[in-house]
């Protein structure tokens, strides 16, 4: 029996896949949907103040320093997914409907996911201060390049209105918690080094976190009752096959740029991933006046895909030896 026992899923996944069948059985509702984004909020904070107070000035500043990552990271999010989506359009747009395929289309130009971009990375044991510097310049960059690469690759034109309130949520959200856990770090950076459990449980916890929550915004909008079951198999496949390759892209520039191993973790869970936070809001101004749900479908279910595939490459990335 050991010889198959890799096969099996691990404890934490098997938490995910406990997490998505709560949510779609029992998600939340009215202020209970609101308190979970609080708490939701607060296990993010914690887990950035954590890492601020974590991580040394130099761990920090080596991560910023890495500019081949970074615009590595960019190219993927930025250049890479668009190019895909477009390409795949003849294979995948008959398997679902019109208005599914442009939301394909819209989760393509969207900057990538920020929180569990860098739980991912740390469960794995990746570069984190990397991950935490691209992974919130590209949140800040897909408000000005989202716009201006859906008019180019979803619909004619580039005119719709940009809203800035990202900047400020990711400042209070993320930053902030950060700056507080490096200036805090002088007293308390010893005491959170040595208990790795305690980071450990904040990450994934912070990923479940976002699973029911997310699924459960997800449901409630009729994820399961708005869309035809042949459309929904087809959605369900052409997000699969759009994440496999994304990976897939992501390992090849990670050898042809000769990163080392902490380094292709992050750009991996960096590259790959997309941001429902950040896509939801961008499809209510972009497309205004038009059928938001059938375009942010797509990413609900890709959002809840990548979170799956890439917990369990993160559990297997961190049990790698030290």
């Amino acid at each position: 029996m050991s010889r198959y026992t890799r096969f099996l899923p691990d404890r934490f996944t098997l938490l995910l896949v406990t997490t998505v069948i709560l949510a779609s059985l029992f998600p939340a509702h009215g202020q209970g949907l609101v308190a979970f984004d609080w708490i939701t909020n607060l296990g993010i904070a914690l887990l950035f103040f954590l890492h601020g107070a974590r991580l040394s000035r130099e761990a920090i500043i080596a991560g910023v320093m890495h500019w081949r990552l970074h615009l590595t990271v960019f190219s993927a999010t930025f250049i890479m997914f668009p190019i895909l989506g477009v390409a795949l359009k003849p294979l995948l747009q008959p398997l679902v409907t019109p208005e599914l395929y442009t939301g394909i289309l819209f989760l393509c130009c969207l900057p990538a996911t920020v929180q569990s971009a860098i739980a991912f990375t740390s469960m794995a044991r990746g570069n984190v201060p990397a991950a935490v510097c691209s992974a919130s310049a590209s949140s800040l960059l897909g408000i000005f390049l989202t716009p201006l690469l859906a008019g180019t690759v979803v619909v004619a034109s580039a005119s719709a209105p940009i809203s800035f309130d990202a900047v400020g949520q990711i400042m209070l959200q993320l930053l902030l918690p950060f700056i507080l856990g490096q200036i805090m770090r002088r007293w308390i950076g010893a005491w959170v080094y040595k208990r790795k459990a305690v980071l450990k449980f904040v990450d994934q916890g912070s990923i479940l976190l976002v699973v029911y929550t997310a699924f459960s915004e997800a449901v409630n909008e009729g994820l399961w009752h708005n869309t035809p079951v042949p459309a929904l198999v087809g959605l369900v496949f052409s997000c699969a096959v759009l994440l496999a390759l994304a990976l897939l892209g992501c390992v090849i520039l990670g050898k042809i740029f000769k990163f080392n191993i902490e380094d292709r973790i992050t750009l991996l869970f960096g590259g790959s991933k997309k941001s429902l936070a950040s896509g939801i809001p961008m499809a209510q101004v972009i497309f205004a006046g038009q059928a938001v749900g059938a375009i942010v479908l797509p990413l609900m279910l890709f959002h809840q895909i990548q979170l799956m595939v890439c917990a369990m490459l993160a559990s297997r990335f961190a049990k790698r030896p030290h």
